[in-house]
């Protein structure tokens, strides 16, 4: 038997979701599998506010979604979050799923109608939680 080879790298990592792609690809249609991505900038050009997910089926990955601090609390992440949701019921998905850390936005998405469907407990530390939640839209 030969030994493991350790590789770290994003490229690594790149090729094994692609080979994990083309194997689902043998069990159901993923051509409509699409990124979707919205980006917010300030007067000045910096990006402020950043969502990034894909739509695939009936559903919507909302993967990452960041906000600057000075921006927290003004509605612009709720419209970002309405807006992603609209491409997505466009595209044809009809829930989402996302996870978020016990100190990032669950109330947030709560707000939002989003629902906690299971905790990993002591993620990503002793005494955390991630949680994962769902959306009908």
């Amino acid at each position: 038997m030969v030994d493991s080879i350790e590789d770290n790298s994003p490229e690594f990592a790149e090729l094994a979701k692609q080979k994990i792609a083309e194997f689902n690809a043998k069990h159901w249609d993923a051509s409509k599998r699409q990124a979707l991505g919205l980006k917010r900038l300030n007067a000045g050009g910096e990006v402020i506010a950043m969502l990034a997910g894909r739509t695939f089926g009936n559903w919507f990955y909302l993967e990452s979604f960041w906000l600057d601090d000075k921006e927290r609390g003004k509605g612009l992440g709720s419209a970002m979050l309405l807006e992603a949701e609209a491409i997505a019921t466009a595209r044809g998905c009809r829930y989402v799923v996302l996870d978020t850390l016990e100190f990032q936005a669950k109330p947030f998405y709560q707000h939002h109608g989003y629902q906690v469907q299971w905790v990993q407990q002591d993620y990503p530390f002793a005494g955390g939680a991630k949680y994962f939640m769902t959306k009908t839209l």
